[in-house]
């Protein structure tokens, strides 16, 4: 039976839509077909709850609310008001802020923001190197960041692949930064919090975390939190907190002016109402003890995962995580991380490229986030890398891989029903 009457007589919203617009639809199922029957191991997503996309989908995306509740540049504002405190309180009491800021549209606007609230163009700010896992809005020519701020980058040991801070103090003494940001899309390991602080203090800078990958961690507890040492602490929602595709911004009162007004009028207009509800919702599953018991799964599996891939021949960074990331390089089964990519996603497993430090080298980036959300455990993680590691040898051809990785899926699917 064809997609178009098997939901002929759906009276969901995407029966709605296949109805009115049925190409459109059979694109949203394509892709709910390949989120189905392949292995999400980006490490940067995940599968939000039915609920979330419940409050994605509600009518508060009809609502513009330019401005702050009991501001607002429009009328009509007073639900919303509700919803964007109900964000904001459950986002202070999760993370144990003083101030929170719901609204930023993304990772890279939160820290966009950040910068705002803190700096002048020209500002020296010191950062992760993007060869070692900084983020664009860390200092890359082709960003805002590298056009409006002096960089100077920071790296990890050669040996060890663990962030040097004696360089950082080094580095920190020498320029005199105006900021500090501590984050990385593509470091494996919690990061010394205090030892920044330590630092930014000696030098008189501000220090920015850019906790986007492990922020879901610290609402489970499955990571040390960077709101106490932080002026400013950047995050995304979605990741491991899995929530929807969006920002958020915590710091102390003292900033809270500082930073409103960096997001509200100066960076952004008016905030999208219905992904501020769905990080209500995410903000109140993140308080749970049941998402605690899940990210603390997320670092099990992830610690699993990377042992897996080492016994079977892949160059593990840092020799494991201590998060739901994996940084790896498949030079040693022959093959670089670009083709590797490509081989893998044949088979139906889904994953990213990754700069290696120390070299001109490509590697591959993983996560355990979404697989975890599915339910699957620690001996899924094991029967993940072996398939992986297969594919990568020429031992498992991707069409035949591609059956295996879709009876896995098959028994773990990311909505059932």
């Amino acid at each position: 039976m064809s997609v178009t009457h098997a939901l002929e007589a759906d009276d969901s919203m995407f029966g709605v839509l296949l109805r009115q617009d049925p190409e459109l639809a059979e694109i949203l199922h394509a892709e709910r077909l390949r989120q189905s029957t392949t292995l999400q191991l980006i490490a940067a997503e995940n599968f939000t709850s039915p609920a979330v996309l419940a409050a994605l989908g509600s009518p508060l995306a009809n609502k513009y609310a330019e401005g702050y509740p009991g501001a607002r540049h429009h009328g009509g504002c007073e639900i919303v008001d509700v919803a964007e405190r109900l964000a904001v309180e459950r986002a202070q009491a999760l993370f144990g802020a003083e101030h929170a800021n719901v609204q930023s549209h993304s990772g890279s606007s939160a820290v966009l923001a950040a910068y705002a609230a803190l700096l002048w163009p020209g500002d020296t700010v010191l950062a992760l190197g993007l060869p070692h896992g900084g983020h664009l809005t860390h200092g890359s020519p082709t960003n805002f960041s590298g056009r409006w701020f002096t960089f100077v980058g920071y790296g990890v040991d050669a040996e060890t692949g663990l962030v040097d801070y004696d360089q950082v103090r080094t580095l920190a003494r020498t320029h005199r930064p105006k900021a500090i940001v501590c984050g990385s899309i593509a470091y494996p390991r919690h990061l010394d919090y205090a030892c920044f602080r330590d630092i930014a203090d000696e030098v008189g800078a501000h220090l920015i975390a850019d906790a986007a990958h492990p922020m879901g961690l610290v609402a489970g507890g499955a990571a040390p939190s960077p709101v106490p040492y932080a002026d400013i602490v950047c995050a995304t929602t979605h990741k491991v907190l899995r929530g929807p595709r969006g920002g958020m911004i915590l710091c102390g009162s003292e900033l809270a002016g500082r930073v409103d007004r960096a997001v509200f009028p100066f960076t952004q207009g008016g905030a999208q109402m219905n992904t501020i509800a769905a990080k209500a919702v995410a903000f109140g599953e993140a308080a749970t003890p049941a998402f605690s018991a899940y990210a603390h799964q997320v670092v099990a599996n992830a610690r699993t995962l990377a042992a897996q891939l080492a016994d079977e021949g892949l160059a593990v960074t840092t020799g494991g995580t201590d998060t739901h990331l994996i940084t790896a390089d498949p030079a040693p089964l022959g093959v670089d991380g670009r083709t590797a990519r490509g081989r893998l996603a044949a088979a139906g497993i889904v994953l990213d490229c990754c700069a290696l430090p120390h070299g001109d080298t490509r590697g591959l980036r993983l996560g355990t986030a979404a697989l975890t959300t599915q339910g699957m455990g620690e001996r899924e993680m094991r029967v993940v890398a072996t398939l992986l590691a297969a594919v990568l040898r020429g031992e498992a051809r991707p069409a035949a891989a591609r059956d295996d990785v879709r009876d896995l899926v098959g028994q773990f699917p990311p909505y059932p029903g």
